[in-house]
């Protein structure tokens, strides 16, 4: 870490959280977030749901929730970004706090809710930037007190096919009560129906081909899993999207505010997300696009859940420790790590280490 990133990183964390959080926006708007300069190596680029993403290495949904920064994420080395979660309506979340850092484990708990601005303000910003280039997918959600719940997630289809690089299915936030449960196989089943024919009803080829991921929760047995991946396959989406935050609390060195309610990310949820995620790689097989997320805070990490079966991997958490150098870090450490093992390209590692990690406990 740069004596920059440690400094800013301090300062931060002399704030509460949600506080901290809501700075770094305004820094990244305001253009005064240092970073490295990130490479730009060819060996780094993946090509996935007919997106040409220069590497893969993104920005996790729950940072950028309103969709204020994309352009400053990608500015900082992200190969992509996502925003979100967004409901149709406005609304203000968990009752704070919400927020608590676990510095001890490189970990936050989180009961946000999905508080965000809603579907208009966040289009208006998108629509703002169209014609920058640059992959922003966008994370949807639907409403706590919504009287339909999927009837949200096909607002949030039609609304944002034509705004987004690519759309996120979330249903996997503890925060919010009964969301998981749609993850049950005859939920998950009207769901997936419900969202790909919203998607085929939209006006342009563009809109028509727009991907969209599922983001599932790291909390599920085998078989679950297995009802996931056979709906997944009986549907026309592209990729699935391993995992959200956990309700776990193994191992935690930070006991006290490990026993606040909400979904804890960072580096605890590092090995089962992997193991997930391996899981997810052996039952869908090589052709399904899938996107590692938790606890990656390094190259290592993220070469990790490449070669356990991810096409492309995301962070959070791992930048509230590593700093915004964070990205052009993983990125140059990853060009490195390319050089040593003679690989052609990033994607050559993927699956290496997919039994091993599949044939792990969860």
């Amino acid at each position: 870490m740069s004596i920059l990133d440690r400094v800013g990183r301090d300062l931060l964390f002399r704030l509460d959280p949600e506080t901290a959080h809501g700075l770094s926006i305004r820094a990244l708007k305001c253009g005064v977030v240092p970073h490295l300069p990130a490479p730009r190596d060819p060996r780094l680029a993946v090509r996935k749901c007919g997106l040409d993403f220069p590497n893969p290495l993104g920005m996790a949904a729950g940072y950028d929730k309103n969709g204020e920064v994309p352009d400053a994420l990608l500015s900082l080395g992200f190969g992509f970004a996502e925003v979100g979660s967004i409901t149709p309506r406005p609304q203000p979340g968990n009752p704070k706090p919400r927020i608590f850092r676990l510095p001890s484990d490189r970990a936050v708990i989180n009961r946000l809710g999905f508080n965000n601005e809603g579907h208009d303000r966040c289009a208006a910003r998108l629509s703002a930037r169209r014609g920058r280039g640059g992959i922003v997918g966008v994370n949807i959600g639907a409403n706590k007190d919504s009287a339909d719940r999927i009837g949200d997630y096909e607002e949030g289809v039609r609304r944002f096919a034509a705004l987004g690089s690519y759309l996120t299915v979330n249903i996997s936030s503890p925060n919010t009560p009964g969301l998981r449960n749609m993850q049950a196989r005859s939920e998950l089943a009207e769901l997936l129906s419900r969202v790909t024919a919203a998607r085929a009803g939209l006006a342009s080829a563009e809109e028509r081909a727009r991907p969209i991921l599922l983001k599932i929760a790291p909390d599920l047995v085998e078989a679950e899993l297995e009802d996931i991946a056979a709906e997944v396959a009986n549907h026309p989406i592209e990729g699935v999207i391993v995992s959200n935050t956990t309700i776990s609390r193994d191992g935690l060195a930070e006991a006290a505010l490990g026993r606040e309610t909400g979904g804890l990310s960072g580096a605890p949820l590092f090995a089962r997300s992997t193991a997930v995620l391996a899981r997810m790689r052996r039952l869908l097989g090589p052709e399904m696009v899938l996107v590692g997320v938790g606890g990656v805070a390094s190259a290592d990490d993220a070469l990790e859940k490449i070669r356990a079966g991810a096409d492309l991997v995301q962070l959070y958490t791992g930048m509230i420790y590593g700093g915004p150098g964070l990205p052009a870090r993983i990125l140059r450490d990853m060009v490195g790590a390319l050089d040593r093992e003679g690989v052609p390209s990033v994607s050559a590692l993927r699956d290496r280490h997919v039994e091993r990690w599949a044939s792990l406990p969860i």
